[in-house]
């Protein structure tokens, strides 16, 4: 039995053994004994694709020009888009390969996370320092064309590829934004983006460590950051998982778990409604030191995962703006070719099984406070914690007002 690799995400990712094999392939292709016995259960709808291609080398008219790879991935790309899942989708060998790099932390492109939304592509966070950030882009802005070309329909890994490229060229991107009546380009200039996924200073006795996104190297990066703060005497800590769009899963049960003695990080129930519990791992770091979480509209999936099991454990309260509101998880299914398809196989559930999902987490500190302004409350607050002081609220949202008319 033939194996593929998978990798686990919650962005924007349980186990599989086989590889499904692609339709319209290469009249060469061989299908093996067990690929033939999957080929014969497959729906008779899926013998469209056969006819296409033996239509297309009887009819067109440069039928010797016909890449069958090329149309194969196409099929397969057009088969994932069908699902209507925006978080379903389909990687050449290219894009496969750059999104492996992406999750090592250096690649080249502009440096903000996207995401499918209402058949547009939205900015869920563009990175700190990025050229996406200096070039003004923010969280919610719509992309609605890359150099030109409409994203209305496009899932989010075709947009990235058109977005992403050498570092040094340019992109330009319509962008849509709240408060905005016309939509403006903006023309970015790509970089090499090599993002710490965890930055940390000292404020104080308040050690403040921002987690930007779950990848790879995210749990030795964090660990890092609380024994250098722990070093320099912190009594305290302020996670920031401000527009964090997420990332892997096992690094979000290894973050919450620096916090946690014993308990449930989350819950991930599969098609069959299989329930598989990701519990605290032992060993944390910072169980007992006083801590606030923030989060806002950009703080999405993994980053949900750990606050959400930070409020539902009790361990910490939240502070900012209700979350994304992403509760799926993806597998990462290499294929034969090189190819791979990211495909959503279970929700997540917070500890108290919490569907979150378009909802997002609800703060118990809502705040219109942005940027360090929050940041200083909860420098604030989490002295007042070490101090056995009361705590202080931020200020409330301010009231929303009723359209004109």
């Amino acid at each position: 039995m033939k194996k593929t690799f998978i990798l686990s995400i919650v962005m924007t990712l349980v186990v599989l053994t086989t590889s499904l094999p692609m339709i319209g392939c290469d009249s060469k292709f061989i299908p093996s004994e067990a690929d033939q016995k999957t080929l014969q259960n497959l729906p008779s709808d899926f013998q469209i694709e056969s006819q296409a291609w033996q239509k297309l080398q009887e009819y067109y008219v440069d039928s010797k020009e016909l890449d069958p790879k090329k149309i194969s991935q196409g099929a397969v790309r057009g088969m994932v888009e069908a699902v209507g899942d925006p978080y379903t989708d389909y990687y050449t060998p290219q894009e496969y390969q750059s999104t492996m790099i992406q999750l090592t932390g250096v690649f080249q492109g502009i440096g903000a996370t996207i995401e499918k939304k209402n058949n547009y592509i939205v900015i869920v966070a563009p990175m700190s320092d990025s050229p996406a950030e200096k070039a003004g882009l923010k969280t919610g802005d719509i992309i609605l064309k890359i150099d030109g070309t409409s994203t209305e329909g496009m899932n989010s890994d075709v947009a990235s590829s058109k977005i992403r490229g050498d570092s040094g060229t340019k992109v330009t991107l319509s962008i849509g934004r709240e408060g905005t009546k016309e939509p403006f380009d903006v023309i970015i200039t790509r970089g090499e983006i090599k993002m710490d996924s965890v930055k940390s200073e000292m404020r104080g006795q308040v050690a403040y460590i921002k987690i930007q996104q779950f990848i790879l190297p995210t749990t030795d990066d964090f660990k890092t950051a609380l024994n250098k703060a722990k070093a320099n005497g912190a009594k305290g800590i302020i996670l920031d998982l401000r527009d964090n769009p997420g990332g892997i899963l096992t690094q979000a049960v290894d973050i919450a778990s620096q916090f946690l003695i014993r308990g449930i990080v989350v819950k991930v129930i599969d098609k069959n409604g299989t329930e598989s519990v990701q519990k605290v791992k032992s060993g944390g770091m910072a169980t007992d030191l006083p801590l606030i979480v923030l989060i806002n509209g950009g703080s999405a999936s993994a980053s949900e995962i750990v606050a959400g099991a930070l409020q539902d454990n009790e361990r910490s309260k939240l502070a900012g703006i209700k979350s994304f509101g992403k509760a799926s998880v993806q597998n990462i299914v290499k294929l034969d070719d090189g190819s791979a398809i990211k495909i959503t196989t279970a929700h997540y559930y917070t500890p108290n099984g919490t569907l979150i999902s378009k909802k997002g987490l609800t703060p118990d500190y809502p705040t219109d406070l942005l940027g360090d302004n929050l940041t200083k409350w909860a420098e604030g607050y989490v002295n007042n914690m070490i101090a056995g002081q009361p705590v202080v609220a931020p200020p409330a949202p301010a009231p929303a007002t009723a359209a004109a008319k």
